[in-house]
């Protein structure tokens, strides 16, 4: 329990986190793999040196200490963070690790600030947090191993097929190795997926959305093959390297982000890679004959860059839902449900009243796309979306 003196010495703090920015998160992280280089096992080292993670872990410090006092804000960031957690199977003991580095980063960064009452409050404030995401994600766990097919930590399944869908994108159909069922998932969730090949460095766990309906048999995850200057380690070792019959580990389906039914119209939006929960979505709803109007919007460079695009017209087609496209940097003579340029969906006849809006892309999109749709009237807690990679919010 914190005690007023905590709470009022940790939001003094501040200022200094301010101050301090994403070099405190980065003198934590050069701290803790000194020291425990074994956790290079669960984090994704890609984004250490692309410096996301760090940017993320200071945002929720800072935001912690801000709201320390009211941490019924933070409860979406909370519940997205465990989730994420979940899929790395991270343990009570790696917050004691954390812990212990996250106070000695202050204590070397901060000597003079960083007082012994100072400590003592971040200390406690630094336990409260831990308990709040140990608590919650064992419950995840449990409430996962008990479901009909599910299970906890890792679980062998093979690569029964492998399906290109555009330039960059490739699809992964996996059964699990034991022959049993698999747990029933929520569409727009995702799968971590564990691999140890001989030569990485580390082992590396990566999170994919499904990109299939649930059928309590296999799971499907479509990769995007992740090019330029730093190119995806498991992105890419699974585009030239696995194949069918190919042994990988999977973690649970987890995630918050996934489709609820509100009995209400739907929008599902997306760009580039961010097309693979939205898939999953269609499907379902396809399969149980959904009886509220769908629009499916999508954005991407091009044709060759399309991913299910004969799959989601037949689909659309089928069950009479609008759907568009945008080419980013294509013309498309003859096919209406095609346009060049970016996204208007002052353009489209959507439910802006009554609809539910998911969302998923690159940040920089879905930030376009959720001020595009509050300005146009849609409220913000119908605006649901998913960021790949470390939490950030919109």
């Amino acid at each position: 329990m914190l005690t007023t003196q905590d709470i009022r010495i940790v939001k003094s703090t501040v200022p200094l986190l301010e101050e301090g920015g994403s070099a405190i998160t980065e003198h934590f992280y050069q701290r803790l793999f000194s020291h425990n280089p074994e956790l290079k096992d669960i984090f994704n080292m890609n984004n250490q040196h692309t410096g996301k993670q760090q940017v993320a872990l200071f945002e929720a410090i800072l935001a912690y200490a801000k709201n320390i006092d009211n941490l019924a804000v933070l409860k979406h960031a909370v519940e997205r963070i465990a989730q994420k957690h979940t899929s790395l199977h991270i343990q009570p003991a790696h917050y004691d690790v954390v812990g212990l580095h996250l106070i000695e980063t202050f204590r070397e960064l901060l000597p003079e600030q960083f007082t012994p009452d100072v400590e003592t409050a971040w200390s406690h404030a630094y336990g409260v947090l831990a308990d709040i995401f140990i608590n919650r994600e064992e419950e995840l766990y449990q409430s996962r191993a008990d479901e009909k097919g599910g299970w906890r930590g890792k679980r062998a399944f093979g690569l029964v097929a492998k399906t290109q869908e555009s330039d960059l994108v490739t699809s992964f159909t996996f059964e699990a190795m034991d022959n049993k069922p698999v747990l029933i998932h929520k569409v727009g969730q995702y799968l971590g997926i564990e691999i140890d090949a001989d030569d990485f460095i580390n082992s590396e766990i990566r999170q994919y959305s499904l990109s299939d309906k649930p059928n309590g048999k296999s799971y499907r995850i479509s990769v995007k093959r992740e090019l330029g200057n730093k190119p995806g380690v498991i992105s890419n070792y699974l585009h030239d390297h696995l194949q069918i019959g190919d042994i990988v580990d999977l973690h649970p389906p987890a995630g918050d982000f996934f489709f609820v039914d509100r009995k209400a119209p739907v929008v599902l939006v997306s760009a580039g890679v961010g097309i693979t929960p939205m898939q999953a979505m269609l499907e379902h709803k396809a399969e149980i004959s959904y009886p509220h109007p769908v629009h499916y919007l999508h954005a991407c460079e091009n044709n060759a860059q399309h991913s299910f695009v004969q799959r989601t017209a037949q689909l659309c087609v089928e069950n009479g839902w609008q759907h568009t496209t945008w080419y980013n940097n294509e013309e498309v003579i003859g096919d209406l449900n095609i346009k060049t340029g970016f996204i208007d969906f002052s353009s489209e006849a959507l439910p802006l009243a009554t609809g539910d809006f998911y969302l998923c892309g690159p940040v920089g999109f879905m930030q376009y796309a959720k001020k595009s749709l509050e300005s146009l009237g849609v409220d913000e807690e119908r605006i649901h979306y998913e960021v790949f990679g470390p939490h950030a919010s919109l």
